[in-house]
């Protein structure tokens, strides 16, 4: 359940679509890589200097959760008692393109396990080999 606080700060999200994660990408290189770096490894330039340290996208959990209007909210107003500072003078279609990019990140470092095609079957489910006499 979304808390009354939260449901008051957002607006309807735009569909995810290449123009927004361009728009996100462009803008987390503005306002956000110096901390978490290029690809949201916690590993910027300044993060040696931030006492907790910028998240990794891929590895650590999102203090405000990674839903996206959480995300959202978390641009919005940052996070208490860390370096995360609220953006809510970037733009509201820019935020929402930001994070869009995030998750683009997470998911990039978090690769979906590899489907097997309906067809062929997996490796896995083929019988081993014969032993030799």
């Amino acid at each position: 359940m979304i808390s009354i606080a939260l449901a008051l700060t957002l607006t309807a999200a735009p569909p995810k679509s290449q123009a927004l994660l361009d728009k996100g990408k462009q803008s987390f290189m503005t306002n956000c890589m110096a901390c978490h770096g290029e690809k949201g490894a916690g590993d910027g330039p300044g993060a040696a200097a931030l006492n907790p340290k910028p998240r990794n996208y891929a590895k650590d959990p999102f203090k405000q959760g990674d839903k996206p209007e959480e995300l959202f909210n978390t641009l919005t107003k940052g996070v208490p008692n860390t370096p995360m500072v609220a953006f809510a003078h970037i733009p509201e279609e820019e935020r929402w393109a930001l994070v869009y990019w995030v998750l683009e990140l997470k998911n990039a470092g978090n690769p979906a396990p590899a489907t097997v095609d309906a067809g062929s079957p997996s490796k896995s489910a083929q019988p081993p080999p014969a032993k030799k006499k």
